[in-house]
């Protein structure tokens, strides 16, 4: 009986010790998340993680705040008395998500008090935390303080910081606010998020911004990087997902509101470096002319299984056709592009070329031919089946890419990321120059087979009933 206390008291002395650690020490200890360990080690001040549900990204989130207020973190200097903000959208979705995951990671001996703005202190995981004040490793000790968008600006102004954490896209006005608070005490920025809102102020502030910026720092975060998903999990989590849910929810991708339309498109595995490419492989060239609008001109390449390259970009508006062919010829020179029994380059072009307005006696076609180039405008400019032909080179039916593009062509790329369908059934028209030539030219190519598209249950009853509205009509 005596022995079976003994045992029972140095179980509970054990639980007690498990919860005063918590479940910080065992973060990233048995499975990895190489990704979250990347998160960690970046040195720059602002970082992003865009992931999808489950990915992970939360988890790093909180953690990374808990580091620098425990002053505990591993790949950085420690500070003493650190101060800092946890952002999210609501009050709601901070006690469900961030103020949750910060609770399971802190180590309960480190606690030295929860001010509260809502329910009680000795069960804090029930109501709204205000900030909880822990103990530093370094001294003192740290504040970690609570607050949500729905707040309003006002309510970020005057506090001196060292860390923000965003979990989930903020208002812009609200991030330039935080961006202030951090800025005296050389403080951090990070954020956690799924991109469900489109191509909002993150995608052209933080995500374009970070391929230029040093100090800004962003990596994509999806399910199979989660160790503790296995196959099977993320094949049930994608069963009843459309591909365009798949994009943000597994991936973390950005798309517009109404829906990208080049979804198979990833910059990871579509977009490479240049390379010397063999004389055997140049194809052809493509043009979407424009005056006042860019002008859009890129040369492809095509090697022995079929995939397509695009190798160089001419992109430029408010030029003359002369001043485009020479830039165009001078692009040829260098790439040592072959050429017409005649000297002259050939290319494809947009069947509008062939109009004369009233301000020139030559039409397009004439005066690129004037300056040395032959250009074709007998081209398939039919939308939907050139969209479907670019999708099956960014993706084929056994979901292999044969579209690559260097990372030169960068109006080219850029147009593709932004590239979304309105609220009817055709793309919005606008910032496609160089996407129009790329059909063009595709549809001179074989037709690939696509994956077929995962439809969600919902897609598929609106399905339904629209055949049972038809059959009743």
């Amino acid at each position: 009986m005596e022995e079976r206390q003994t045992v029972e008291r140095a179980l509970a002395i054990e639980r007690e010790q498990t919860a005063r650690i918590g479940a910080l020490s065992n973060y990233n200890k048995d499975k990895v998340h190489k990704k979250q360990i990347a998160f960690h080690k970046s040195k720059c001040k602002n970082r992003w993680v865009f992931g999808g549900n489950r990915s992970g990204k939360t988890e790093c989130g909180a953690v990374e705040c808990l580091y620098m207020a425990l002053g505990l973190h591993p790949y950085r200097e420690n500070r003493k008395n650190v101060a800092g903000w946890v952002v999210s959208l609501s009050t709601q979705v901070q006690r469900d998500v961030a103020q949750k995951k910060v609770l399971h990671y802190l180590p309960k001996h480190a606690i030295v008090d929860i001010v509260m703005q809502t329910g009680r202190k000795g069960t804090p995981s029930r109501g709204i935390i205000d900030q909880i004040i822990v103990r530093n490793a370094q001294g003192g000790t740290s504040t970690i303080g609570f607050k949500s968008c729905d707040q309003g600006r006002e309510k970020f102004q005057g506090a001196s910081l060292d860390f923000v954490w965003f979990d989930e896209e903020p208002p812009e006005d609200i991030y330039d606010e935080c961006k202030m608070r951090v800025f005296d005490r050389d403080g951090d920025i990070f954020g956690t998020m799924t991109p469900l809102k489109g191509l909002t102020w993150v995608y052209e502030k933080i995500y374009k911004a970070s391929t230029y910026d040093k100090n800004i720092w962003c990596e994509f975060m999806e399910w199979a990087d989660n160790p503790h998903l296995s196959p099977k999990q993320i094949a049930m989590l994608s069963k009843n997902m459309s591909q365009s849910e798949l994009e943000s929810r597994r991936y973390g991708r950005f798309q517009a509101n109404a829906g990208l339309v080049y979804t198979e498109f990833d910059e990871n595995v579509h977009v490479i470096p240049p390379f010397d490419i063999p004389l055997a492989w140049q194809d052809n060239i493509s043009i979407d002319p424009g005056l006042h609008n860019p002008l859009s001109c890129h040369f492809y390449c095509v090697d022995y299984d079929g995939n397509v390259y695009v190798v160089a970009e001419h992109y430029a508006s408010n030029l003359d056709v002369a001043t485009h062919a020479r830039l165009i010829n001078s692009i040829a020179k260098r790439l040592n592009w072959k050429r017409a029994p005649n000297g002259m380059l050939e290319s494809l072009i947009d069947s509008a070329a062939t109009a004369r307005t009233l301000s020139s006696e030559k039409n397009v076609v004439e005066l690129f031919y004037d300056n040395g180039i032959l250009v074709n405008p007998r081209v398939n400019k039919e939308l939907f089946s050139g969209i479907n032909r670019v999708k099956s080179y960014l993706r084929d039916g056994e979901g292999k890419p044969h579209l690559f593009i260097f990372n030169t062509c960068v109006h080219m790329i850029d147009e593709i990321k932004k590239y979304w369908w309105s609220d009817g059934d055709a793309p919005i028209k606008k910032d496609d120059h160089s996407l129009d030539e790329l059909r063009y030219y595709l549809c001179t190519k074989p037709e690939l087979a696509r994956l077929p598209e995962i439809k969600s249950e919902i897609t598929r009853d609106k399905e339904r009933l629209y055949r049972k509205l038809r059959r009743g009509a």
